[in-house]
């Protein structure tokens, strides 16, 4: 009778492996089930920290709108004052403030937000001044932060997630949990798919009959099926806003007249300006509205630039550059005319933000956030339950890669050095990982060298016996 292996061999697979099941998976299994062993032990850490401090992020919108709630609203009112009026009002509570920008309410019941730099801040952060567009009154001042705008709590919460508070250092533990989370997510998928089992259902739901270890790793792949798509995206996105991807068209203004420049105190320093109400006319005029954003000049001779702000699908970020002496747009930049690829960016960007589809997106972010810590505490079960003490499963051998045609093994090869590459920390890491890989191999055979040794003696007694 044929054996199973000799069936394997010759139909050419590995011993073990399913029929039809590519031998060149079956030689690769092993090095992807090590690499996801490795990865999942000595990053998932940052996963974890990176998955938490995502979960909090992803709430931290609506704990703004409670926090700040007296600033960012105000009673709705019959009529509505001219922009000027408002920010003359936001200039006279804080003379020493320079205005680089204004967010008009978008809606009835919202406060105007004028922007200023001011001596003392941290950067990219400016003061937000918020004023009654009805009465003119002042609501509050509070820092914000970046072009999105977050106020202090989301901003703190923000900067935790980044880098734990601990400016580049802490970069480094958000590059390597993007890095490596594609690398994890793929990795588990590909063993999960091809893994044996009786019933498809256990594929995608976690088995209901098996217990101990095999129902935990049940859970693990389960989850993790679900959760792959999700993780990816976060993985791609997350590397995008921690390696600086995020450049987007700019607006090409043609000529630019006499802008006037800003002066110390705020006040325009030129005559040469039509006041912010027309700039705003001219803007709607093409099509803008709220919520916008206008920036003052930065230079003499520059003009305003007026953008659309709304990062929620359908985005709207169209944006137009108007002439402050004779308020004529003297340029514009739609956003559907953004390269397919910058716009991808936008959106993939806004969405790991949270920002694409407001609260379902917030919601769809702490579930992945939830998924990938469950993920990582069955993972750190499964290897408690593995370890050498307990059993459940041999160890997979090294060197199963050199089973593998090199025309597998070369673009292999090749995307794992691009990878090392664009993510530095990534490839840095995966040399440490296969140099410990590498050095436990050399420790277990030259363990193995000295028990043949310790037992040569003996097998010779016996013979001479």
């Amino acid at each position: 009778m044929t054996s199973t292996a000799d069936r394997s061999s010759a139909a050419g697979q590995a011993p073990g492996t399913p029929p039809g099941r590519p031998a060149v998976w079956a030689a690769l299994r092993p090095l992807v089930l090590r690499l996801h062993f490795y990865a999942g032990i000595l990053v998932a850490p940052f996963l974890l920290v990176a998955a938490g401090t995502g979960l909090l992020y992803a709430a931290s919108f609506q704990i703004e709108q409670v926090v700040y709630r007296h600033e960012l609203t105000a009673p709705a009112g019959p009529a509505t004052l001219p922009l000027s009026r408002q920010i003359e009002a936001a200039r006279a509570a804080q003379p020493q403030g320079t205005i680089t920008a204004v967010r008009p309410a978008a809606e009835p019941g919202h406060t105007t937000r004028v922007l200023m730099d001011r001596p003392g801040l941290p950067e990219s952060t400016r003061l937000a001044v918020f004023v009654d567009p009805h009465t003119g009154r002042v609501r509050g001042q509070l820092e914000s932060y970046g072009d999105v705008g977050a106020l202090p709590v989301r901003a703190w919460i923000s900067n935790l997630h980044r880098d734990l508070h601990l400016g580049e250092p802490g970069g480094i533990y958000s590059e390597l949990a993007a890095g490596w989370l594609w690398v994890v997510a793929l990795g588990g998928l590909a063993l999960w798919v091809t893994r044996r089992r009786r019933e498809k259902r256990r594929l995608l739901l976690p088995g209901r009959a098996v217990r101990g270890g095999r129902r935990t790793l049940s859970w693990h792949g389960s989850v993790g099926l679900w959760a792959v798509p999700g993780l990816l995206f976060l993985s791609v996105t997350g590397l995008s806003v921690t390696l600086g991807w995020t450049a987007a068209p700019s607006i090409s203004p043609q000529g630019g007249g006499h802008a006037a420049h800003t002066g110390a105190g705020g006040h325009r320093a030129a005559t040469a300006d039509v006041g912010v109400d027309r700039i705003a006319r001219a803007a709607a005029d093409k099509g803008l509205s709220g919520p916008l954003e206008i920036v003052w000049p930065g230079d003499p001779g520059a003009p305003y630039l007026v953008r659309e702000i709304d990062k929620t699908a359908p985005t709207r970020l169209d944006q137009v550059a108007v002439d402050a002496a004779t308020g004529q747009v003297t340029g514009e930049l739609r956003f559907a005319d953004y390269p397919l690829a910058a716009k991808l960016l936008r959106w993939g960007v806004d969405g790991h933000m949270g920002l694409l589809f407001g609260p379902a997106n917030q919601i769809l972010l702490a579930a992945l956030a939830i998924a990938l810590i469950i993920l990582i505490v069955l993972g750190y079960r499964m290897w408690w339950l593995r370890r050498p003490t307990r059993g459940f499963g041999e160890p997979y051998p090294r060197g199963g890669w050199r089973q593998v045609h090199w025309t597998v093994l070369t673009p292999l090869g090749l995307l794992t050095a691009a990878a090392g590459i664009f993510v530095p920390l990534m490839g840095v890491s995966l040399v440490l990982f296969l140099v410990i890989d590498a050095l436990l191999g050399l420790r277990s055979r030259r363990a193995a060298r000295r028990q043949d040794r310790a037992l040569q003696p003996d097998a010779q007694a016996g013979r001479t016996w």
